[in-house]
């Protein structure tokens, strides 16, 4: 029993980290109706500055998550503004290989500025655990998913609550009624991509604290956040974090209880499961039954 526990504590917190991956990535296809592959580089970079902060200067990988979600929101933004925005009309194959071409250069950037070794950010508390009853809790992973929590809410009460995030979500819902409304459609796009780019960015660093990173995982990244956003309900940003649990909590049980090779053959299972009773995903795709009322 102390096991199954075990596991199932860790695929939490897993699976908080994994949504603050998907998050962005959920939000950009249910906003622009774009797939963007390059989301798990923006996650890389994101890990990236933070390691690069922490050996230059010492800072803390929590502070890291803050300078680079900065960074890759001004990032985010100048690509979806300067490029992606170009071809957003255009057929979705489209998209999919710009999105595609951009994660390839930014990969093989990555991999030639910082080679394919694998590295960490290395904390006194991140090999620290707290022990719950017979369970132990690593300390590094809990704060990782506290933020990940912050962060959902954080953004459903900006898209929700706010004037340029409900611009946002009615650009989403029907660009030209919005843009008859004087919302500025091509600006919120990019602001759509650099709030994604921002979470990707900080959930880098948060990858960084608890465990390694190298370039080559921006595809499993990228993959991780299709099934995610799939499993939750596209658009849906507590979906994205309701998948993310999901998932997190079966690669666990898979983890523990099955050979290595049927981990992600149970995960997708379990997607495809959930597809077939519910296709909407977990909980719905609510984005497009928010309420967007004019302020």
């Amino acid at each position: 029993m102390t096991s199954f526990l075990q596991a199932t504590s860790y695929g939490l917190l897993q699976g908080g980290l994994l949504a603050m991956i998907a998050i962005g990535f959920s939000l950009v296809w249910g906003v622009m109706n774009v797939i963007n592959l390059s989301h798990g580089a923006y996650v890389l970079l994101g890990a990236y500055i933070a390691w690069e902060l922490h050996a230059a200067w010492g800072l803390d990988p929590l502070l890291g998550a803050v300078a680079a979600g900065l960074v890759m929101f001004g990032a985010g933004y100048a690509v979806q503004r300067s490029l992606i925005n170009q071809v957003v009309n255009a057929p979705i194959f489209l998209t999919l290989l710009l999105t595609f071409g951009l994660q390839l250069v930014l990969v093989q950037g990555m991999a030639v500025v910082f080679s394919a070794d694998y590295r960490s950010i290395a904390t006194w508390y991140a090999s620290e655990s707290l022990p719950i009853g017979d369970v132990r809790v690593p300390s590094g992973r809990l704060l990782a998913f506290g933020v990940a929590i912050l962060a959902t809410v954080v953004l459903v009460t900006f898209m929700r609550r706010t004037r340029t995030g409900l611009a946002i979500l009615a650009t989403g819902m029907d660009r030209n009624a919005a843009r008859l409304m004087g919302i500025n459609a091509r600006h919120a796009y990019a602001l759509t991509a650099g709030i994604a780019a921002a979470l990707a960015g900080a959930a880098g660093a948060l990858v960084g604290l608890v465990g390694t990173f190298s370039p080559p995982d921006a595809a499993r990244f990228t993959l991780l956040s299709f099934v995610i956003s799939v499993l939750g309900g596209l658009g849906n940003m507590y979906g994205a974090l309701l998948g993310g649990l999901v998932l997190g909590v079966v690669q666990a049980w898979a983890g523990q209880y099955l050979p290595g090779t049927w981990v992600n053959a149970v995960a997708f299972a379990v997607l495809v499961a959930v597809l077939i009773v519910r296709p909407s995903g977990l909980a719905g795709r609510a984005f497009y039954e928010a309420r967007v009322e004019a302020t």
